[in-house]
């Protein structure tokens, strides 16, 4: 039926698709936490569950993601909903760039990527939890100008508090909820994909392949293509053991800890929540991080 077309747009259109149909399912759950988030989660609860120390609470948000597990493309929402609960920015964060790598799915699908070595799911947890760490005192003890827009704290404000209990109304609440940023998210979702797949067809990768002469340029360029790439991290993991006799254990590490803390689909999600200046300064101080991380190891 569509065979007029060029075989470049039909292969972006694949992968559109199968980047669409992997993410959505993890988009949605994402969403349905963010709203039992929005129904059960009250400021006294968080006062109640984190530490008062600054460094503990980042801790605590470090490793929450190996008990409670999200893949990178649901992860913006979830995170969102905890900083307008009152959820520390430096908890949230920390939670952000560890939950899609250290949580248990992530780590044997490493483990068995890497023919059942547990090498490399080890060296990936660790990167994310120094990220996570490093991110998080820098957002506790540096950042200082307000991160979340404006109007996203001037809607939770006018909210009118839930005068229903039951488990019926709360129920229907989180699906309400849920759905509503379900299909406020998903378009960031559908233009990420969009513009990931079109990047993975007409970006000269096999270019940046010829790109290993040196170990910081080999990270350089996986870094490149985690980004572009976009995968999720439950399957990241099988496209870096396939690379890594060309690039190496460096490079590949920076692949695996890389990819699923900055995409092109978060960054768009982020965009909608988050301040344009802020996310520049994330991202840039995450691919300094990894990039230094994954060349010492």
């Amino acid at each position: 039926m569509f065979n007029f077309l060029p075989h470049s747009v039909l292969q972006m259109s694949t992968i559109f698709l199968s980047i669409v149909i992997e993410a959505i399912p993890f988009v949605l759950l994402g969403c349905i936490i963010s709203g039992a988030l929005q129904v059960f989660l009250t400021p006294e609860r968080v006062q109640r569950i984190l530490p008062n120390n600054k460094f503990l609470a980042i801790v605590v948000g470090s490793f929450l993601g190996f008990f409670f597990p999200s893949c990178e493309c649901g992860i913006v929402p979830i995170i969102t909903q905890f900083m307008r609960k009152g959820v520390p920015e430096h908890t949230a964060f920390a939670f952000m760039v560890t939950a899609p790598i250290i949580n248990p799915i992530v780590l044997f699908s490493t483990y068995i990527a890497f023919g059942n070595s547990m090498k490399f799911a080890l060296l990936r947890a660790v990167g994310s939890l120094l990220v996570a760490l490093l991110i998080g005192s820098w957002l506790a003890y540096f950042k200082h100008a307000p991160i979340l827009k404006k109007e996203l704290h001037l809607h939770e404000e006018t909210h009118e508090p839930e005068t229903k209990k039951t488990f019926r109304s709360n129920s229907w609440s989180v699906l309400t909820h849920g759905i509503d940023e379900f299909f406020d998210t998903g378009r960031y979702l559908i233009i990420g994909s969009l513009i990931a797949s079109g990047m993975q067809v007409y970006l000269p990768t096999h270019f940046m392949l010829q790109l290993t002469s040196t170990k910081i340029v080999g990270i350089l360029v996986m870094l490149i293509l985690a980004f572009t790439m976009s995968l999720c991290s439950e399957a990241d993991a099988f496209v870096g053991s396939s690379l890594l006799s060309l690039f190496g254990t460096n490079a590949i590490v920076a692949f695996l800890v890389f990819g699923p803390m900055v995409d092109i689909k978060n960054l768009l999600m982020m965009k909608r929540s988050f301040h344009t200046k802020f996310i520049i300064q994330l991202i840039a101080l995450i691919s300094v991080i990894v990039t230094i991380y994954a060349f010492v190891i």
